[in-house]
């Protein structure tokens, strides 16, 4: 697909865990977008299984080892599987308190602005970030819509996009387009789609070679979010995929044990144009893995042991403190 860009998808839906995190090569420089990992803390009133532990500890095994690797490494928002928290919790982010530290010392990180285009939520961890686990960085410079260049390499940021739909309590994100020469490829991380017309009318412009973007939740329409704002997102979904040769379809689309049912008509799009949508998985050659998506079938077929239920039972103070017995 590309001579001079390297992709390894490091943790994502299709590998079992909830993240986008990427690790990018070029000839100048080593990017690693977006840091974080997390676990769904409830899916159909279960708590995360022990196969699930054991693909975020492998996950985050994944992540640090491309962190000692990077130079750059960004944050596009701050959700928890998108930006790692500086505090001990082995239950839903397989952290403690050093791994932010790990993550970001020495580098150079580029984020999105905590002050502007942000919901409270977001305000209140992008600015425990820069307190936390971001003071160990070598500098970090605000990226909201500006332009980056390493060598021949250039790393440009979107303006703040919506997180979802027009307006969205979810708040903002940043898309990052990575460029060395004719190459391209845009990571477009919680767009669900994308929702919005703007946002998709930016990746269209951008015309890269490779996108990587996050789908909309269809396990959450009409329950969380309006049915019509997740067909807006398939159906400008299938716009991209007549337009963009690869597409990387992932994250909260393939929460849904039968999300490929919801996006036939993406995949025949990208059909019609010899064109290709992979998962995270599939692209990195792997199997998929997509444990959130049938946590209640994985209890079912894999009953956790004594040691495991006696430690889900702990108070959840008690057991963020405490690394599960798998």
């Amino acid at each position: 697909m590309f001579r001079h860009l390297k992709i390894v998808p490091l943790a994502y839906e299709s590998l079992g865990v909830r993240s986008m995190s990427t690790f990018v090569e070029t000839p100048d420089v080593k990017v690693l977008l977006d840091a974080g990992v997390s676990l769904a803390p409830n899916r159909f009133g279960f708590s995360p299984h022990p196969l699930e532990y054991k693909a975020i500890m492998e996950a985050r095994k994944r992540i640090l080892k491309a962190a000692e690797k990077a130079d750059v490494i960004t944050v596009s928002h701050y959700h928890f599987d998108h930006h790692t928290p500086s505090y001990t919790d082995w239950c839903y982010n397989w952290t403690n308190a050093e791994t932010a530290r790990q993550i970001y010392e020495g580098k150079l990180v580029l984020a999105k602005s905590y002050k502007s285009k942000i919901n409270f939520n977001q305000r209140r961890r992008g600015w425990m970030f820069l307190k936390t686990g971001g003071s160990h960085a070598k500098e970090i410079e605000i990226a909201d819509g500006k332009t980056f260049k390493f060598g021949k390499t250039i790393i440009k940021f979107s303006k703040p996009v919506f997180h979802g739909s027009e307006n969205t309590a979810l708040g903002w994100v940043l898309m990052t387009l990575i460029k060395y020469g004719e190459e391209k490829m845009l990571f477009a991380p919680d767009i669900q789609g994308p929702m919005c017309k703007e946002t998709l009318k930016l990746i269209l412009e951008a015309k890269p070679k490779l996108l990587i973007v996050g789908g909309p939740p269809i396990y959450l329409a009409d329950f969380r979010v309006k049915k019509e704002h997740v067909e807006a997102g398939i159906k400008n979904l299938e716009i991209l995929a007549g337009e963009i040769p690869n597409i990387i379809l992932e994250h909260h689309l393939l929460r849904d044990e039968n999300w490929k049912s919801h996006v036939e008509n993406v995949f025949e799009a990208a059909q019609k144009r010899n064109h290709k949508i992979f998962t995270a998985a599939e692209f990195a050659g792997k199997e998929n893995m997509f444990l959130e998506a049938i946590r209640d079938k994985l209890y079912e077929r894999y009953p956790p042991s004594r040691e495991f239920e006696k430690w889900s039972k702990t108070p959840l103070k008690e057991r963020k403190l405490i690394p599960p017995p798998l």
